[in-house]
């Protein structure tokens, strides 16, 4: 390994869109979580998928790592730079390249953010419905395989992905997939490229599957006595396959902490937010089912509204929970955990884990995307107290245990990067090994966010 050979001959290449100050390295190592900051040698910005190209033949040259970053919005260690080595931030390509309206496609560079392609989308009566929060790049997206609070109805980014170009180690450029909406031809190298997190090779296009927009949306908040009623509530909701777009579950102390935080009045209890899609007819009608369920399991102050301004403020009060919840801690980090269970293991899986938070002494709010069985439990430790972050990594440990042993998942939809690495072999057993093998087959040296990931 030779970086600082890499680092002259990327200069000679890039010029100044090769960057060395520290405010970019450090920018580049930071993470949302409790991760300690890990920055790169050096950030690169290329604009083409022939630069990418070049880029990585230049470090394969002289096995110099190579670490793809988007908005930076990821939640498990993905974007550290653990080697060292060069973050590529897409952050130039992002354009929109073109858009198929008749076949709801669009092809798009990977640095495109969700917000900017459906302001993009807007006229074409088209939008693509994935929805983490964050404000995240497609690309990033892809390589995580993001979802977030649309995926109950929508999917999730493997869902909406039809095809990819794509950067191996050594330089070469591939394609996967096509436009066409099914394929039998061989193996399925677009699924495999998306949550790969960035260790299989670099993703520089994307073409995405497009819905329709809704020609009615309504949404609506309920508040429950206990997180029982809600959690059952939300249960019979999937088992009844009523169509919802959102449903999303705050604890009493993330719903304490969005009222701090952006002046809401929600009663300090467990609620529920949820939001149809469909026309004006279906979603009054499903509204009013979905009032006789949470009815029916306790729930009062049941209101909803297709008001868009009513809208656009639950969810962003929804998006910004965890900054809310950080807020009720100051200066403190967060570890922020990611398990998905079965629907009929719901309610289960939330009642030990807040005993188990209980127990512990943290503060743990939970919330989540309930309507597909993923909730997140968002852990506050002081940094200076390693007591805590032990504390903390222990409620982690046993949360993913008993995903795992209820038939779920380590992660629903914020990835393996660093944190969630320890329990892969746990999950997928001899298909993990799998993995690291198809990670050597196409990196042998190692130099995409190694680290991360696979064995």
């Amino acid at each position: 390994m030779n970086i600082h050979a890499a680092l002259d001959a990327l200069e000679a290449f890039l010029g100044q869109r090769l960057s060395r100050s520290k405010s970019d390295l450090s920018l580049h190592g930071e993470s949302e979580t409790h991760f300690p900051r890990m920055p790169p040698d050096a950030v690169a910005y290329p604009e083409t998928t022939a630069e990418v190209s070049r880029i990585m033949q230049i470090c394969a040259r002289h096995g110099c790592p190579v670490i793809a970053w988007g908005a930076g919005t990821s939640l498990e260690g993905h974007t550290s730079a653990v080697k060292g080595g060069v973050t590529l931030d897409m952050g130039r390509m992002n354009r929109v390249l073109d858009i198929q309206a008749a076949d709801m496609d669009v092809r798009v560079q990977p640095g495109v953010t969700r917000e900017a392609l459906n302001a993009e989308l807007r006229a074409t009566g088209l939008f693509f419905p994935i929805d983490p929060g964050a404000n995240a790049t497609l690309g990033g997206m892809a390589a995580t395989r993001a979802s977030g609070t649309t995926a109950v109805r929508y999917g999730t980014m493997r869902d909406n992905v039809l095809a990819l170009e794509v950067v191996l180690a050594d330089g070469r450029v591939i394609r996967t997939g096509t436009r066409a909406r099914k394929s039998s031809a061989g193996y399925d190298l677009t699924a495999l490229f998306v949550g790969s997190e960035g260790t299989l090779g670099i993703i520089t296009e994307l073409t995405l599957r497009l819905h329709g927009q809704p020609e009615a949306i309504s949404a609506g908040v309920c508040a429950f006595e206990g997180f029982h009623g809600a959690v059952n509530a939300v249960i019979e909701t999937i088992q009844m396959g009523l169509p919802l777009a959102r449903m999303e579950f705050l604890d009493e102390a993330s719903a304490a902490a969005v009222n701090a935080y952006a002046g809401m009045t929600f009663p300090e209890k467990p609620h529920l937010l949820f939001e149809l899609h469909g026309s004006p007819d279906s979603v009054a009608e499903d509204a009013q089912r979905f009032g006789d369920i949470v009815t029916d399991h306790g729930s009062s102050g049941f209101e909803w509204s297709d008001r868009t301004q009513d809208r656009k403020t639950l969810w962003a009060m929804r998006h910004n929970a965890f900054y809310a919840i950080l807020a009720l801690r100051p200066g403190a980090r967060s570890l922020v955990t990611d398990i998905c269970v079965p629907i009929s293991r719901l309610a289960q899986a939330v009642e030990e884990t807040r005993a188990d938070i209980a127990q512990s002494g943290l503060a743990g709010p939970i919330l989540g995307h309930v309507g597909d069985g993923n909730f997140h439990a968002i852990l506050l430790v002081d940094p200076a107290e390693p007591s805590e972050m032990a504390a903390a990594k222990a409620v982690s440990h046993r949360m993913v245990k008993r995903s795992l042993a209820l038939g779920g998942t380590a992660t629903g939809e914020h990835g393996v990067g660093l944190g969630k690495r320890d329990y892969m072999a746990k999950e997928h057993g001899d298909g993990w090994a799998v993995m690291g093998q198809l990670k050597q087959a196409l990196d042998p040296l190692d130099l995409l966010n190694p680290g991360k990931l696979v064995p």
